[in-house]
């Protein structure tokens, strides 16, 4: 059966069945097997989802290269919970994480520099001594 005919199979609008996280992190493991040809999907999803207020899952993901193999996934992941959690109104949202990383220090000034903000003894010694950068 294709992931769409599934989605249309466990898409029934009346049912709305409340679930917690725990069983949701249950249903969400038992599905990763399914990915085991595919490893990369299989990491992406590791992470669990959280439960917003209108029964979305919210995943946040750390690149759009994460985000787009999602994409072929989704179907049939979101009808796989539907099924399972017996709630029609699960819907699965991806956010791409803004993970700041700190600057690369490449030159001695940069280093130098650095190392002063940490410790300011380190210019009066560079001045002391009559050294340059």
């Amino acid at each position: 059966m294709s992931a769409k005919e599934q989605f249309k199979l466990y898409s029934k609008e009346d049912e709305v069945e409340p679930f917690t996280a725990e069983q949701l992190e249950e249903k969400w493991k038992a599905f990763l097997p399914r990915l085991d040809d595919r490893p990369s999907l299989k990491a992406t999803l590791s992470i669990f989802p959280k439960i917003q207020e209108d029964w979305s899952l919210l995943l946040e993901v750390d690149n759009r290269i994460q985000d787009e193999l999602l994409v072929n996934v989704k179907p049939e992941l979101i009808s796989y919970l539907r099924k399972e959690l017996h709630n029609s109104k699960i819907n699965l949202k991806t956010i791409v994480a803004d993970i700041k990383r700190e600057k690369v220090i490449y030159s001695d000034i940069e280093k130098y520099q650095e190392m002063a903000k940490k410790n300011p003894n380190l210019a009066l010694l560079k001045r002391t001594l009559n050294l340059d950068f």
